[in-house]
């Protein structure tokens, strides 16, 4: 039998005897009534990146969906098995979630191999044809002039959580709920270097960085 990671066992060797004695009642709690989240946080696979710790969460407080480059497809029901789009109506129809937030972040691999068109993508692959939905037929991402590749990929990393929170809407569900009122979408950009974080501004379409709490003007 091949031995289970280290370094996983430890962990939760920590939390068993660290973490969840002052847990254990709302474990309990969660195993009897159900979970009922308010936020769903739509994320990144990278591993820099864990919404539960980025903000704060305790059992049952976030309901979460990870993938390459935080990408929300659009609707599509054809059949097909959609994880991302299964998890987002499970959140929306049946926990009947009050907040989606998308959080992209900083030194994104799936958006920086999109811009490079580098390895791993490739016509056939998955992760080339994942990060395709980023863009609209006949639409070109490319460096605009004096524009340095910093800042290229920045803005091409926070456009990704626009593209999802456009993406959000043309979901019957949510685009209904948001109507009523009964449903908000926020868009969230993390700095993995400094442990930022920025809002997205609905108004000026801006990532307004937040500060002990408080959004910064």
């Amino acid at each position: 039998m091949t031995p289970f990671p280290r370094q996983l066992l430890d962990g939760y060797h920590t939390f068993a005897t660290q973490r969840l004695p002052t847990e254990q009642a709302r474990y309990r709690e969660l195993s009897c009534v159900g979970q009922s989240p308010e936020t769903m946080v739509i994320g990144c696979c990278d591993s820099r990146v864990s919404p539960e710790v980025i903000f704060d969460a305790g059992p049952g407080e976030l309901f979460v969906v990870r993938n390459v480059a935080n990408l929300v497809p659009p609707y599509q029901p054809d059949g097909n098995a959609h994880g991302v789009s299964a998890a987002l109506e499970f959140a929306v129809q049946v926990l009947r979630v009050k907040h989606i937030v998308v959080l992209g972040h900083a030194q994104c691999g799936g958006v920086r191999a999109f811009i490079d068109k580098a390895a791993p993508l490739s016509p056939g692959d998955f992760i080339g044809r994942w990060m395709s939905l980023f863009v609209k037929p006949g639409e070109i991402v490319e460096q605009r002039e004096k524009e340095t590749m910093q800042h290229f990929v920045t803005r091409i990393e926070k456009a990704a959580v626009l593209r999802s929170l456009e993406n959000l809407m043309t979901f019957p569900c949510v685009n209904i709920l948001v109507g009523r009122g009964k449903l908000n979408l926020h868009g969230a950009y993390f700095g993995v270097a400094e442990g930022s974080l920025a809002v997205l501004d609905d108004d000026t379409k801006e990532f307004r960085r937040v500060n002990d709490g408080t959004l910064v003007a």
